[in-house]
């Protein structure tokens, strides 16, 4: 009967345990071992698989290291070449990747791009002198329309260089000169000045071993040469012209420019697919530098979960294949990687662990309590029905277009965290009857208590010290659900410091609670006698010698000193809830101040101009105002609802028991994505 007694309390304890935390997925080292011409084809099975985490094993020959560094190079330079290409492009837009037939070796694909890269060459080539062309025109105006009022000589001599002269122009700020001409002046054979705006403009003749002084005198004092213009005319002639000429070169530039953009569109798809295959087999290859190789054979080593093992073996065992699978179960020494296995429901929240530390394999993993608990504050916090209808738009219209890649696993479950926090909002919000604050009060007339599906829930989150309260309670029961985790993770572990700290600070908060209510403010929260709360002073005491012994064996003589942070640190920890309280009660006030101030200024607007167009006015800005204070007021109350939604998983729960320290999965495998957004914006 006892061990029947002892079994069921195990087991209860088990499935509390399993209802708050999870495990993550068991792991097996595997050895995946192939002939050498078959290698190849073996790692693209596992690609395809996508079920192996990779780690490095053995080191490979010399000369396999040399091949495979080069093949890397080869792929690396291709890949850039083709974001050269498609950086070219103007716009963003969606490129669906085209479906392969049969695999197309890389290559195929390098002597494709090297004979689009040939095509494309010449044209970019022109393009980037035409452009540096008009830049030079640009640069080179005014300056030289200025010079043109003092000398007139052909544009050649303005950048001479011969056997015994050399001839420049040089730019100057106003304060520059005079010092150049104080350092250089002696060497100039001739000179002509000119100003332009704030700047001087020098013509110079110099003799040739007298150029690398004057020049770099010339760079001390922030001297600019001025671009060279290839023309066969004199100074004035080209100022008369110039005009001319850059609308010469900007027509040549926009033909240029639809040249480049009418072959890329032309290939686009194929360049997006070739990039897609050069990147998959620059993965292959990455992965190949790592693998251990012996004489005869490539071996491939990593992490595979269980449940998967039976695919990796039923793969490879069809056909002729010559490939070897071995596994087995991690030695204790070894640190697999940490696969978390959630139910669908809970499995978003996933992002939210990962923020705080993924969890050590074989550790517990915290997702379900995170998911129960974030939700339930986020919903408490935020409270309005409204609200949330609001940030489920902003998720489903919004959210994908403030990331990267929205088809990415972090921006997938970080929507479903928030579609999922936003349906508990509406909960939350229909239970207490709360729409934009008090909007349907202030402009439809209808009382908070019939909006409200539960009277007592709206009785209870409208009146602060009723909000605080039920906070307060819910961070007790929180704090507390945390501290029995710990107390069994400790019973887990053989810790007698941490079963006994706990122990001791569930006594002090049976009793204690009840007594100091009793001693200190003539409360008696339970119908006891005298004598009852004599006995729970009794036992308070016992718990806080509980709580000092405990910590005396977690932290030798520091324990003697830091108990009594376990027991003022109970009390914060529960007062730091009130922000449950304090954020609900902001986000309501806030909007209700909104509604209040909007009504009031259209109000006073509309009353200004009289008849139809005053009340036309007054509705029409009370409509902005409403719609601009809301957005804002949503924005604000979701960003608080789910810092402080974070702050009291991470800091007041995870801390009490978990540890992480974990490294992700990571299986090697085939990214395949359907669309991908190339070139670059106007």
């Amino acid at each position: 009967m006892r061990k029947l007694r002892r079994l069921s309390l195990c087991l209860m304890g088990y499935e509390m345990v399993r209802i708050f935390i999870n495990y993550p997925e068991e792991m097996l080292r595997v050895r995946v071992a192939a002939l050498k011409d078959s290698s190849p084809a073996a790692l693209a099975d596992l690609q395809k698989l996508g079920v192996l985490h990779v780690e490095e094993a053995k080191e490979l020959l010399p000369f396999e290291v040399e091949e495979i560094t080069a093949k890397k190079q080869r792929t690396r330079k291709a890949v850039q070449e083709i974001n050269e290409i498609l950086d070219s492009l103007k716009g963003v837009r969606e490129v669906a990747i085209p479906r392969q037939a049969e695999p197309m070796e890389p290559g195929a694909v390098f002597n494709r791009i090297d004979a689009l890269k040939d095509r494309l060459s010449s044209l970019m080539e022109s393009r980037e002198n035409t452009r540096a062309g008009i830049n030079a025109l640009d640069t080179s105006a005014r300056f030289l329309e200025a010079l043109a009022q003092s000398v007139d000589v052909p544009l050649a001599d303005l950048h001479y260089t011969g056997p015994y002269l050399f001839s420049r122009v040089i730019i100057f700020a106003r304060e520059a000169t005079g010092p150049f001409l104080e350092d250089a002046g002696d060497l100039l054979l001739h000179r002509v000045e000119a100003q332009s705006g704030g700047e001087d403009v020098i013509y110079l003749l110099a003799r040739v071993h007298d150029r690398d002084r004057i020049e770099k005198a010339a760079a001390n004092l922030g001297g600019s040469r001025l671009p060279s213009i290839d023309q066969d005319m004199t100074l004035r002639e080209f100022n008369i012209y110039r005009r001319t000429f850059r609308e010469e070169l900007a027509k040549h530039l926009e033909a240029l420019e639809n040249d480049i953009q009418a072959i890329i569109e032309e290939h686009l798809e194929k360049i997006v697919l070739y990039r897609d295959i050069l990147q998959q087999e620059y993965s292959r290859l990455d992965i190949l530098e790592m693998s251990a190789t012996a004489r005869y054979l490539t071996v491939f080593e990593g992490w595979a979960p269980m449940e998967s093992i039976g695919r990796v073996s039923s793969e490879f065992s069809r056909g002729d294949k010559q490939v070897f699978i071995d596994s087995r179960p991690p030695d204790p020494h070894d640190i697999p990687p940490t696969k978390l296995k959630n139910p669908e429901v809970i499995r978003p929240f996933q992002v939210i662990v990962k923020l705080f530390s993924i969890p050590r394999y074989g550790d517990w993993d915290p997702t379900p309590s995170i998911a129960y608990f974030f939700a339930f504050f986020f919903g408490l916090m935020l409270n309005d029905a409204a609200y949330a209808v609001g940030l489920l738009l902003f998720v489903r219209f919004v959210l994908d277009k403030l990331v990267e890649d929205p088809h990415a696993e972090g921006p997938r479950l970080f929507r479903r965290v928030l579609v999922i926090c936003g349906m508990v909002s509406i909960v939350s919000g229909a239970l207490s009857g709360t729409f934009m604050g008090d909007f349907l009060t202030r402009y439809a007339g209808i009382p908070p208590e019939r909006l409200a599906l539960a009277g007592a829930v709206q009785s209870v989150f409208s009146q602060p010290i009723s909000f605080i309260v039920f906070s307060l309670i819910i961070g007790l029961i929180h704090l507390n659900i945390a501290h029995m985790l710990s107390f069994i993770r400790g019973v887990k572990e053989r810790s007698m410091g941490i079963v006994i700290n706990k122990l001791g600070l569930f006594a002090a908060q049976i009793f204690g609670i009840p007594y100091l209510f009793h001693a200190m403010m003539g409360m008696d929260i339970l119908s006891l006698s005298a004598g009852a709360y004599t006995v729970f002073g009794y036992l308070l005491a016992l718990g806080v010698l509980g709580v000092i012994i405990g910590s005396f064996l977690q932290m030798g003589g520091l324990g003697s000193i830091f108990w009594v942070f376990d027991l003022t640190g109970i009390l914060g920890d529960i007062m730091s809830y009130s922000r449950l309280a304090g954020v609900g009660l902001a986000s309501f006030y806030l909007a209700s101040s909104f509604n209040l101030l909007s009504d009031w200024v259209s109000s006073s607007l509309g009353s200004a101009v009289p008849g139809l167009i005053g009340a036309g006015l007054s509705f029409l800005i009370g409509v902005v105002l409403l719609t601009i204070f809301h957005i804002f007021n949503l924005l604000l109350s979701s960003l608080a609802a789910f810092i402080h939604s974070l702050r009291l998983c991470f800091v007041e729960f995870l801390l009490k028991f978990y540890e992480g320290g974990g490294r992700d999965y990571s299986p090697f495998q085939i990214s395949r994505q359907s669309t991908v957004f190339v070139g670059r914006k106007s």
